[in-house]
This record gives structure tokens, C-alpha cells and sequence, in this order.
């Protein structure tokens, strides 16, 4: 056939492929889903060795990988009391040396197997893991085997990380979702141990003895459980654990107190005063139910309606429809003993009250309105769908087995998830949402300045006004009075000030200040050099007395302009300034307004701190003008301890300190013997600190 033929035959029968198709019928619908059908697991191998160790089998051969999850009842709710951390520092140091091996030789040799190790601590459980090759096996036994009968606990991993658990502390203590949900905690669990909380007091009362004393009581073989998912027979197992652990004996001491939670005849408000917050926190929740109440799955299909993500009620509407927060969310929370139901969001602060109305109005909603049949099957079709992706590898299936048996779910929980999430119905879940949710008894939390709020939620139900470390305040200390600072004077002598400038641990920069005599008061210079990042220049003018005249700065601050030219006189405030905003891009203020007598410029703090009257306890609250925000406010400085800091060869005990108000909280370091020099600087949350240089 010529080229032309060919040409017309193919021509032919692509023409006629459109009238085959057309001729047949295509159904005009989807068709209906298949019913759900329980997870195609394999079959769980359970067995209880000789010491009372439970020991739970998955068998899986798709991929040559295994992971193990040893787990105790041995949470955060074992704690002792005034040593709360305990847990997690004996799940930190677990890995940290054992056996022969020192911290690093149990990294190496792990990770030169291509697997990984860890342990963590949650509030009713500690649990170690590993993930190998099959092949390595034998050698995560070994591994997990040392960890949990001979930890080392070297003093010298237990003050690193004593280290990194306060500076982690200092952090969450900033952290406004960080402070609510300790508030909320202490005030739904009271006295119980799930309301208690690590703090910098009790981290440092942690000694290796506390360490090595629970771990001997709580990580014992009884009432312990071992899983191991993957690719293994059960008899391999079988035989590694009573190799293994052939000589533990012994079960875990007494359980937790069990004191009730705190019944609520009515909704309790906390207001968490958080000065110069730009926006607020909200938690509101109650105790719900135990973990393995018949509610569980109809609770979760009502939490995916209400704050399970972006499509939820919650989300759509505080932050769709009114665009008061980025998100807003809501999650039943599993304990071993009573959990708890909670909602939350952070919105601007000036919606703050509206923002809550709403909240609490579709919690309210949920309890007495019938969801709608295709807002359920989207929520449960949610649930459903997502589920099958959080048990696809050998450590996903570890954890989910391990939480199921803990927790005393079903014994086909796992397995049959989806069907149960598939097969509840509206009634169903209006029933557990009214029994479940209690917005007339609740526990509400709102961190945020409440010098701002206060006045606007304190009609929505009794208010209990905190500071962020949970100490009692009255409506009168949300407005701090300021006051002109008691100078010692004699301690303003010539001085010089030299520090390095720390970006986790690396010396990035400097700074540089002198104080010296002026014929009529005295000059503070200021010198600050931060890499490529930061030049400035701060130069500041005092009378005799303290008091502020003038000041003038200028730099660059990422590559960009800036300065500052103020006047103090006669009760005025006059000048202008030119700073980088939070989005980078210089913005100018100018001021010209009155003072309050004692008023200091930001600046001037760090200058005087020397002649301020130091003592355990003592306690400043100062009037401050920034003139780079272009505001007056009040700050506070804050004797909160003391501490020993490292200078060179130099150890020096000083004042720990805190400073609030400014725009970046800080922690501070003064010696405690006269001239009390500063000694160190820290940017709470941030990674950078000032270090004196001896």
C-alpha cells in the first residue's frame, strides 16, 4: 500500500473510534462506595514472659524492616512532687550511655546500622524505640536491653541536659500557647498529677539519685509491654527477649495518686496577664472520658466537625468568615485516666471578646443542633481516609498497637477503626458532643495583656487574674504603677562593659559600653557590632541625678539606615526615629510628648542596672519610652533566683533576672557582690545571649 493509502486507512480508523465510544452507554453517577472493611492486619502474636513482660507480635514481610516500642507506666504523672521533669530526663539519658557504650558509641553504633534509637516520656507512659534492618535485629534487642537495665546516667549527660531542659523551659515560658495550656492543665486537674508541670525550680532540683530511683521503681519487666512490627517471626522474638531480658525481674511501684478532678457548678475564666501581648490565646475546655469509653469513635467524628482542620466549623468560621485568627482547632485529649475535651485559637487582641462569644457559641451549637448528613459523611470520610497513611510503616504500626494496648482500647481496635469511625451516626454524635462538651462548666483560659481585655470578657463568667507563672493579681496590677528608680548613685563610676555576642554558642559579634563623668552628669556610649547584620552606635546623656537628657544613635541594621535623635527637657519627649519594622522595611515615628518624672529611654536601662538596688526578691517597675516603637510603657524587672555563671576560669554567683514589657523578653545575669556588673543576656526564645567578657 503507498504511503497515501496508509495515510487514508489510519485517517479511517481514527475516525471511526469516536463513533464506537459514542455508541456505548457510561453510567451517569458514581458508583456507591464499598462498604468499609476492618484493616487487613495480621493476625497479633501476644505472650507473657517468665518476669510478667508482655510481649506483642506483628508480622509483616513487605519491606525488611523492624521496629521495636518497649513502653512503661512510667509518665510524667509519676513524678515526685517539687522534682516534676523527672520522666523525661530519665527518657532522655536513657540512650545517653549504657552498658559499655557511652553516649556517643551508642550513636555510632546505631547509626551504623542504619537504624535509630530513642526514648521519650508522656504523661502516662515511657517508651523506648528502635527501628532496624531485620538483619540488625539482634543488635536493637542488645541496644534496647542496656538502655532500660544498665543506663550509665554520667553526671556529665545529666547537667547537659539539664542544661538544654531549662533553656527548652525558658523558651515554653514565653510561649503564650505554652503558658495556656499549663494554666489550663492546673485548673482542670487541680491537685491530680496531670495539672502538675516541669519548672526551672524543679529541673534544678533533679539530682542522679532521683534519676537512678525511678528509673529502678518504674522501668520494671511487670507491667511493661514490648511491641515489635515488621519483618519477623514470633519465635525470633520470642527468643531475643528472654535472651535479652532473662535477668529483669520486678514490677513497676504503686500507681499515680488518683485524686478527682475538680468538679465546676459553673464556667471558671483565667486571664493570663501577659503585659504587651498584640494578641490573645484562648483555650476552653473540660474533662472528658476514659480512654477506652464507648464514645471514642462517635467523640471523633464530632471533633473533625468542630476543629479537626481546615474545613472544620471552627476554622471556616473565626478565621474565613470573620478573619480573626490563622486557625482555630478542637481535640479530645486520651489519658489513662480521665482526659479532656479543649478548643482553642489566638486572635488579635481587640477581638478577643468576640472571638470567644463565638467560640463558645458553636460549642454550644454542637451539643444541641443535629449535623447535617453530608457535613457528617465529609467529617467521617476525613477520618476514615487519612487513617490508612498512619499505619503504613513497621514504627507507625509499633506506636498504634502499643497505644491501643496501653490505653485498653478494644482488642480489635486497630483493625477495625474505619468501620466503627464509618458506622456512627448523627444521633450518635450529638449525644457524645452533649455529653462531652460542658461550655456552662468549662475551664476557659486567654493569655494576653490584660490591661487590654480584661474590661471586655470579665462579664462572660468569674474571672481568676494570673501572671504567666500563675501567680494571683488584682484588676489594679493589670495597670503596673511606675515609679522614678531609688539610684544608688555612688555606683555609677567610670566603667567599661565588653561582651561577646552568642548565636548558639558561636561567637557572631560584640558589644561594647562605657560609662564615664560628665562636667554636669554622664555619658553612656554604647557600641554594638552583630556580623553582617548589626553597626550601631548609642550615645547617651544623664544629669547627676539619673535622669535622661538626650540621646542619639545611628548604624545600620541589615544594610539599612538607621538613627535615632531624642531630647528629654522640661517633661517633654521630643525627636524622631527611623528603625526596621517586623516586616523589615524602616518606618519613622516622630514624638513630642510629656513624661512621667523618672521616665528612662529603652536604653538607659542597661546603663543604670549597676546602681540599682539589688537583693533576693527584688522587684522594679519602670516607665520606658522606646522611641522606635514611638510608645510609652511600663517594664519589669524581676529578681527570680540566683545562679552561678561561667566567665573563663571565673565562676561568679549572681541575681537571675527577668525583664518584661520590652519588645523581646529578657533574661538577665547581675553579680551579686557590689558593682554588680552584668554578666549575661539572654533573648528568651531566641538562640542568642550576651556574655560578659572577664
Amino acid at each position: 500500500m503507498n504511503r497515501v493509502g496508509r495515510l487514508a486507512r489510519c485517517g479511517l480508523a481514527a475516525f471511526a473510534l469516536p463513533l464506537t465510544l459514542r455508541a456505548q452507554e457510561y453510567p451517569k453517577t458514581p458508583p456507591a462506595p464499598a462498604a468499609l472493611a476492618p484493616a487487613p492486619f495480621p493476625p497479633f502474636r501476644e505472650s507473657v514472659l517468665a518476669n510478667g513482660l508482655r510481649v506483642l507480635v506483628v508480622e509483616s514481610h513487605k519491606q525488611p524492616i523492624v521496629s521495636l516500642s518497649l513502653n512503661f507506666p512510667a509518665g510524667s504523672i509519676r513524678d515526685p512532687n517539687g522534682k516534676e521533669g523527672v520522666a523525661d530526663m530519665v527518657a532522655g539519658l536513657l540512650t545517653k550511655g549504657a552498658g559499655t557504650r557511652s553516649a556517643e558509641q551508642v550513636a555510632e553504633t546505631i547509626e551504623s546500622a542504619g537504624g535509630s534509637l530513642s526514648a521519650s516520656a508522656g504523661a502516662d507512659f515511657l517508651s523506648i524505640d528502635a527501628t532496624v534492618l531485620t538483619s540488625s535485629l539482634p543488635l536493637a534487642f542488645e541496644l534496647i536491653g542496656d538502655a532500660v537495665l544498665r543506663p550509665s546516667f554520667a553526671e556529665k549527660e545529666l547537667e547537659l541536659l539539664r542544661t538544654q531542659t531549662l533553656s527548652g523551659l525558658q523558651v515554653s515560658l514565653t510561649q503564650p500557647d505554652a503558658i495556656a495550656d499549663r494554666a489550663f492543665r492546673r485548673a482542670l486537674y487541680g491537685t491530680q498529677p496531670y495539672g502538675r508541670s516541669a519548672s526551672p525550680a524543679s529541673v534544678r532540683a533533679i539530682t542522679r539519685n532521683d534519676i537512678v530511683v525511678f528509673q529502678r521503681a518504674r522501668l520494671r519487666p511487670g507491667g511493661a509491654l514490648l511491641v515489635v512490627a515488621g519483618d519477623v517471626k514470633p519465635a525470633q522474638v520470642q527468643a531475643l527477649a528472654a535472651r535479652t531480658f532473662a535477668r529483669w525481674t520486678g514490677t513497676a511501684a504503686g500507681a499515680a495518686p488518683a485524686a478527682a478532678p475538680p468538679v465546676r457548678a459553673r464556667t471558671e475564666l483565667i486571664l493570663v496577664h501577659r503585659p504587651g501581648s498584640v494578641q490573645s490565646n484562648i483555650l476552653a475546655g473540660n474533662v472528658s472520658f476514659l480512654p477506652n469509653d464507648p464514645r471514642i469513635y462517635s467523640a471523633a467524628v464530632v471533633d473533625q466537625v468542630l476543629g479537626g482542620g481546615a474545613m472544620s466549623r471552627l476554622f471556616m468560621i473565626l478565621r474565613e468568615q470573620k478573619s480573626w485568627t490563622y486557625g482555630a482547632y478542637a481535640r479530645y485529649a486520651r489519658r489513662k485516666g480521665v482526659g479532656f475535651f479543649e478548643a482553642s485559637t489566638e486572635v488579635r487582641t481587640e477581638v478577643t471578646d468576640s472571638a470567644l462569644h463565638e467560640l463558645l457559641h458553636q460549642l454550644e451549637r454542637i451539643r444541641t443542633e443535629t449535623i447535617a448528613g453530608e457535613e457528617l459523611e465529609a467529617a467521617k470520610g476525613a477520618l476514615t481516609g487519612r487513617y490508612p497513611l498512619s499505619i503504613e510503616t513497621a514504627d507507625q504500626v509499633a506506636s498504634a498497637v502499643a497505644t491501643a494496648r496501653l490505653y485498653g482500647l478494644p482488642a480489635d481496635y486497630v483493625q477495625t477503626y474505619r468501620v466503627n469511625i464509618g458506622a456512627v451516626t448523627a444521633a450518635q454524635a450529638q449525644s457524645a458532643a452533649r455529653t462531652t462538651i460542658a461550655p456552662d462548666h468549662m475551664v476557659i483560659v486567654v493569655v494576653g495583656d490584660g490591661a487590654k481585655i480584661y474590661s471586655r470578657i470579665k462579664d462572660l463568667a468569674p474571672v481568676s487574674i494570673v501572671d504567666v507563672e500563675g501567680k494571683p493579681l488584682t484588676p489594679e496590677d493589670l495597670a503596673p504603677k511606675t515609679a522614678a528608680l531609688d539610684l544608688d548613685l555612688a555606683a555609677l563610676v567610670p566603667r567599661r562593659d565588653s561582651f561577646t555576642i552568642l548565636l548558639q554558642g558561636n561567637a557572631v559579634g560584640w558589644q561594647r559600653g562605657v560609662l564615664e563623668p560628665t562636667a554636669d552628669g554622664f555619658r553612656y556610649t554604647e557600641d554594638t557590632r552583630l556580623a553582617a547584620f548589626v553597626n550601631q552606635t548609642t550615645i547617651l546623656e544623664m544629669d547627676k541625678s539619673g535622669a535622661m537628657r538626650s540621646l542619639k544613635q545611628t548604624g545600620k541594621v541589615q544594610g539599612q539606615d538607621v538613627a535615632i535623635d531624642m531630647t528629654y527637657e522640661g517633661g517633654r519627649a521630643k525627636g524622631s526615629a527611623k528603625t526596621p519594622g517586623p516586616d523589615r522595611q524602616i518606618k519613622t515615628v516622630t514624638l513630642d510628648t510629656t513624661f512621667a518624672a523618672g521616665t528612662l529611654d529603652d536604653n538607659a536601662v542597661q546603663a543604670l542596672l549597676p546602681a540599682l538596688r539589688w537583693g533576693p526578691g527584688a522587684k522594679w517597675t519602670m516607665s520606658v519610652l522606646s522611641a522606635g516603637q514611638g510608645e510609652i510603657k511600663p517594664w519589669t524587672l524581676s529578681v527570680t533566683g540566683t545562679e552561678q555563671i561561667k566567665l573563663g576560669s571565673t565562676t561568679v554567683e549572681a541575681y537571675r533576672a527577668e525583664l518584661s514589657g520590652s519588645t523581646s523578653p529578657l533574661q538577665l545575669w547581675v553579680s551579686t557582690a557590689a558593682p554588680h556588673q552584668l554578666l549575661k543576656v539572654a533573648l528568651v526564645g531566641q538562640p542568642v545571649e550576651f556574655l560578659r567578657v572577664p
